[in-house]
């Protein structure tokens, strides 16, 4: 059944305007539409002949995205999907030719600034920040946050960008930062696909916006399909607006403002962007703009095409009610412009796309066709007759447009074949290919770090001072002191979590101080991790300082697309153009059950790449890396000890000013037989079991990383292992986990392998979560005895007549 064409069309609101003005409103408007079309249907031509990789596009969708583009003032922020080419267009987020740009994966900024070529087309981003990592003036630009691909994962972000600016209009101490916000008024947009509303993140997300009451204005395009699944097996009732409605605010009880209209009516987007943004905007409510009758007419992507799934009838109607053509009878209808106008326009349209994507396209080859005669030159001299090595440049020669991949393999198999005929000019190629790769790594490697001049790298070092009358206090009255007095210095920082605000955390680490704050600066969340991560992604995007608080590590699980998805490619896939620098406050490894011991170290090393990551083995040393990640500008990961909570720990007279570097390991035991590297509770095991080890006549030196991204950048375990020549690592991971990232940074990456006089040994949990109770910790964890006799084992193994076996 085809949707209902017969409803009455909402004539635009053109009362202020002459009808000349409202003519040329109209008319740009309908030339944005075409030449994003045309760049659609291009960019699949240009993917089709082996030009880019892949392509996906947002025709179909052209009409609302503009009338949307009319509501996005400076300030305001996006957060949608790859669907939003005209909307980028209309706002003037990205040119014809960055889009083509970035189909074709040219790695230039000032080409594809957006990505720098490191995301597949239509993934918009605008650039927060100068080279040196500082922020521009947000509220001068129209911002929109980086796009990534996964379906619905906007959506977590989203939540905290709209809510920047509640917090910006409420508090008045944040009046300061003057490049962030205006009073609060920016509007946060979001985009997204109907098929991808049936995702938690984008359930989570909503009841998020609707619980907080922030400015969001969501739309949903909907096409009535996810690739070939229809909305029947995707949305209850097929209609996502129909689900929502009990979200809708009245006179009694606040909630959200929902509006429905249909993707080919042109006067009817128009006004219901204009009031429903409006009512966003000025109210500081949430609003839903369902967009229904939406068409794709080529199809999901240029992997297949959506006549294999859509029946001859469906494919008649979206031919009818292609935006675009309705748009154009109602201009004609409307005596708004005439057939040979819109003719003319169109033949334009068409002609300054294609002439924008050759431009693109031959810019993108130019620096590359340089290398290419370079290389064809060197390789030919390096020859000497050599047919083989002549054929190579003979073949790169003949490979039309060869992009970088194909002349630096050129290069390679050149020096390869010629290894044994040194001469000048091999060394003139091999110099050209030394200087190349460090342009590549560049083009490609650069910039998982923001690298800026709030580094936390660039943190100097200031170490804890005592004096004589400071207190032994439990290591959470440790960390509340610490944060206590970094909310009393910085206004810009804010915390969340489940049950962080009335109660002061699960174990006290802020407990007094939502009181002492307020509600606004210390919040207590919903039970959702993808959208506290989002929440914290959002308002770093706009210059504030986040701590999202995930209870227990092991809940890092049900936000770890988020945090991995996101937040740790951000600063990579923008080629530093936007950061986020949230931290994560967490708390894992030794307590009892399944549920609340996780150390899944290993999934983290593997999946955020882009955080730092902290393991400090007591409170003292977490509140210095806290003042440390305080002070700098890149997102964290702090995992605290959950059982050091109530231990003792001396209270620094400067808890909140001094810092412990990242990436800088610690001896904190010298040894002469056998080097351990251990971090987090598992260290404590490790020096109970130096003791009796030291009795058993074995001397261990205990190394602490401390932070395992970046990882013992001074490379003391090498160190250690230069004066032991044995090494143990010990986590509480399983096995196979975080101990073979720490064995391939000590062995490989730091040459420890020099020093080893006999094989390297790893202790780790056991494959599966532990059981509950004290036994199913001792027998499921590294316990000291399972200290003690492995080192034992590898000192029998050296010296057994010393060291005899114990069984």
């Amino acid at each position: 059944m085809m949707p209902n064409s017969k409803l009455t069309t909402n004539p635009i609101d053109a009362s202020e305007l002459s009808f000349d003005d409202f003519k040329t409103i109209v008319i740009n408007d309908y030339k944005i539409a075409v030449e994003s079309r045309q760049a659609s249907l291009l960019g699949r031509k240009e993917v089709l002949t082996g030009k880019a990789k892949f392509g996906i596009f947002g025709d179909g969708k052209e009409l609302p995205q503009i009338a949307m583009a009319k509501a996005f003032k400076n300030g305001d922020w996006r957060s949608g999907y790859y669907r939003d080419q005209t909307f980028a267009f209309a706002a003037g987020i990205c040119t014809i030719k960055e889009f083509f740009a970035q189909l074709y994966a040219n790695p230039s900024v000032e080409a594809d600034p957006a990505s720098a070529g490191r995301q597949m087309n239509c993934h918009f981003a605008t650039r927060s920040l100068n080279e040196d990592g500082s922020w521009k003036d947000l509220t001068d630009i129209k911002n929109s946050s980086s796009d990534i691909a996964p379906t619905g994962g906007q959506m977590a972000r989203l939540v905290g960008l709209a809510y920047a600016s509640k917090l910006y209009r409420q508090n008045p101490e944040l009046e300061y930062l003057k490049n962030f916000s205006v009073n609060g008024n920016e509007v946060a947009f979001g985009t997204i696909g109907n098929a991808s509303t049936s995702e938690g993140v984008f359930f989570e997300a909503i009841n998020a916006a609707g619980v907080l009451q922030i400015p969001m204005a969501m739309s949903v395009w909907d096409d009535a399909y996810g690739i070939s699944v229809p909305a029947k097996y995707q949305t209850t009732k097929e209609d996502i607006s129909e689900i929502l409605k009990g979200f809708q605010r009245d006179e009694k009880v606040e909630g959200y403002e929902i509006y429905k209209v249909r993707g080919w009516d042109y006067p009817a987007l128009c006004e219901t962007y204009q009031r429903a943004i409006d009512v966003c905007r000025s109210e500081h409510v949430p609003v839903l703009i369902h967009v229904t009758e939406v068409t794709q007419p080529q199809g999901h992507s240029t992997s297949g095409s959506h006549e294999r799934y859509k029946d001859k009838d469906r494919l008649e109607w979206e031919k009818e009610y292609d935006c675009i053509l309705q748009m154009r009878k109602w201009m004609l209808e409307s005596a708004i412009i005439s057939e040979e106008e819109i003719l003319e326009l169109e033949n334009t349209a068409k002609k300054f796309v294609r002439e924008t994507q050759k431009e693109a396209w031959n810019e993108f080859l130019a620096s590359i066709k340089a290398e290419k005669d370079l290389v064809v030159t060197a390789i030919n001299n390096v020859a000497n007759g050599d047919p083989a090595l002549i054929k190579i440049a003979s073949v790169l020669v003949s490979t039309p447009d060869a992009q970088r991949r194909e002349v630096i393999s050129s290069a390679r198999k050149a020096l390869r074949l010629s290894i044994s005929q040194p001469s000048a000019a091999r060394n003139e190629l091999l110099d050209w290919y030394n200087d190349q790769a460090g342009l590549n790594e560049d083009r490609y490697h650069s910039k998982l770090f923001t690298d800026g001049a709030e580094s936390p790298m660039l943190v100097n070092e200031l170490k804890p001072a005592y004096n004589e009358l400071s207190k032994m206090v439990d290591g959470r009255e440790l960390l509340n002191a610490c944060f206590d007095a970094n909310f009393a210095r910085d206004q810009r920082l804010v915390a969340f979590g489940e049950d962080l605000g009335a109660i002061g955390d699960v174990n006290q680490g802020f407990a007094g101080l939502q009181a002492k704050y307020g509600e606004l600066r210390i919040t207590d969340t919903g039970i959702r991790e993808m959208t506290i991560i989002g929440q914290g992604i959002g308002l770093a995007l706009r210059g504030l300082r986040p701590i999202a608080e995930i209870q227990y590590l092991d809940y890092l699980l049900y936000a770890l697309n988020i945090l991995s998805d996101d937040l740790a490619s951000l600063s990579y896939r923008t080629k530093a153009g936007q950061k986020a620098p949230v931290i994560i406050r967490t708390r894992g490894h030794r307590l009892e059950g399944v549920w609340h011991s996780g150390s899944p170290i290993g999934m983290i090393l593997g999946s955020l790449r882009g955080l730092h990551i902290c393991v400090p083995r007591n409170m003292t040393q977490a509140a210095g890396m806290y003042n440390t990640l305080f002070r700098s500008d890149e997102p964290a990961l702090l995992i605290e000890c959950l059982n050091g909570y109530r231990l003792k720990e001396k209270l620094p007279e400067n808890v909140g000013e001094y810092t412990v570097p990242l990436g800088k390991a610690e001896v904190i035991r010298e040894g002469s037989d056998l080097t351990v590297v251990s971090y987090g509770s598992t260290l404590r095991i490790v020096e109970e079991a130096a003791e009796e080890l030291a009795q058993l006549g074995i001397s261990i030196e205990i190394v602490d990383p401390q932070t395992l991204l970046p990882f013992d950048t001074d490379q003391l375990c090498a160190q250690s292992l230069a004066r032991t020549n044995k090494l143990l690592v010990v986590d509480e991971d399983v096995p196979g986990g975080g101990t073979a990232f720490l064995l391939q940074q000590i062995l490989e990456v730091q040459n420890g392998y020099y020093h080893l006089d006999g094989q390297p040994r790893t202790l780790s949990a056991k494959a599966h979560r532990p059981p509950y109770g004290s036994d199913g910790d001792y027998f499921s964890k590294p316990s000291v005895d399972d200290v003690i006799e492995v080192v034992y084992a590898m000192m029998n193994e050296s010296n057994p007549g010393k060291y005899p076996a114990i069984y």
